[in-house]
């Protein structure tokens, strides 16, 4: 076990802790519920970056601390208030269209949460992602090209579609988000932002895992090609 794994696995553990132990619980709790946007900003500029550096560590074996750190930190709170706002949105928007019949199972929990995930994970959700890709882009180019301008053509250019749409739209949009995020609505409301930011932490594991498959298949195909003169 590396030093940075140890140091990882205490910020986690302090989490944890701030949310068992009933007096900083209801403490924590009471600011968020008071200062919603500024409480989804700190969850997820702390909880999502830890996720990033977590699913670094898994594909490049060492802790390697991002390009842009606090940019890209900033940009994960920026996210967190987004989402502060949406679960409102999305779960409130449901309940009234089931009320009025524009969506079915009216009165059922379990639909408003699976049913408002749904149409939050095929709307905002891509969005969202598209949204932090090319954020996180536009900081990478930035610290190295320091002083050089960046236009929206180059980073459109520069970015892996097909990873972006098979991947993060195709994949962990219905397969992870929805069904994670219907748990997540069918908490009760002062949770749930907290949880989902605790999410993050799992899609960092499952992007780094995708990029080893990604890697993995790209030297097979170019070890293919090597053996057989192509």
């Amino acid at each position: 076990m590396k030093k940075g794994d140890f140091l990882w696995g205490i910020a986690l553990l302090v989490w944890i802790v701030i949310l068992i132990l009933p007096t900083s619980r209801v403490t924590f709790m009471n600011f968020t519920s008071n200062y919603p946007y500024i409480g989804g900003f700190i969850k997820f500029s702390i909880l999502a970056t830890m996720g990033d550096m977590l699913g670094v560590r898994v594909s490049k074996r060492e802790w390697i601390k991002p390009k842009g750190f606090i940019y890209k930190a900033f940009i994960w709170g920026i996210i967190g208030m987004m989402v502060t706002l949406v679960f409102t949105v999305f779960m409130e928007g449901t309940a009234a269209a089931q009320a009025s019949g524009r969506l079915p199972f009216k009165g059922s929990s379990l639909a408003q949460a699976f049913l408002g995930s749904t149409i939050m994970n095929l709307t905002f959700g891509p969005m969202m992602m598209a949204f932090h890709r090319f954020t996180e882009m536009y900081i990478d180019i930035k610290h190295d090209r320091k002083g050089e301008s960046i236009t929206l053509k180059e980073l459109i250019e520069k970015n892996d579609w097909n990873s972006l749409v098979e991947f993060s739209w195709l994949k962990t949009c219905p397969f992870f988000w929805i069904p994670a995020h219907t748990i997540v609505f069918l908490l009760p409301s002062e949770y749930r932002v907290i949880v989902s930011a605790f999410l993050s932490i799992a899609l960092g594991l499952l992007l780094a895992i995708s990029k080893k498959e990604k890697k993995a298949s790209i030297e097979k195909v170019n070890l293919y090609e090597k053996e057989n003169c192509i």
